[in-house]
């Protein structure tokens, strides 16, 4: 039951717009445009996968890329990540699709999947803020809040201007405190 209550306070909060985390309108689990994977839903912080510096010109897992980002933007999780997942079949060094994959099995619960992604992510970008920031998202909807207070302070030592670890490192504070 207390779990059940748990859950039912972080959805609340989540549901919640954070006033002034983001001065760009963006944050962090759906992309804003090719090079990065950035996404708000009402002016929430959630995590961003990371964008990829390898290029990806002609290259089929490139559509691939575009297609999860849309589908996720539009919070079609599970077709983002069967294209998510499909794109790192067919090039397993495309970052983009990594943390695509790895946010869109966050939002549908599948932890374990995520961790496997996330894991690939840390092997192609190290312990970059955004991944970092996105782990600690991962953990946040998991209600594990003392992994997730450790990887966003990570990101936040590694990159402390990145408006998304603010965020949500204040969705965390908030979250405590119920």
């Amino acid at each position: 039951m207390t779990s059940l209550l748990s859950k039912a306070a972080l959805a609340a909060l989540i549901a919640l717009p954070l006033a002034g985390c983001n001065t760009t309108g963006t944050s962090s689990h759906a992309p804003a445009d090719s090079s990065s994977f950035v996404y708000a839903r009402d002016g929430i912080v959630t995590h961003s996968p990371q964008s990829d510096h390898v290029s990806l010109k002609g290259d089929s897992s490139k559509r691939l890329l575009e297609l999860g980002k849309e589908n996720f933007r539009l919070q079609n999780y599970g077709l983002a990540e069967r294209y998510f997942r499909k794109a790192v079949a067919r090039r397993t060094d495309n970052a983009g699709a990594w943390a695509g994959l790895a946010a869109a099995y966050d939002q549908l619960g599948n932890f374990e999947k995520a961790d496997r992604a996330y894991k690939a992510l840390v092997e192609l970008k190290g312990n970059d803020a955004r991944v970092l920031n996105n782990m600690g998202y991962s953990y946040l909807l998991r209600g594990d809040y003392k992994k997730a207070r450790k990887y966003l302070n990570r990101a936040q030592d590694s990159n402390p201007g990145l408006d998304q670890v603010q965020g949500n490192i204040h969705l965390l504070e908030k979250i405590a405190r119920t």
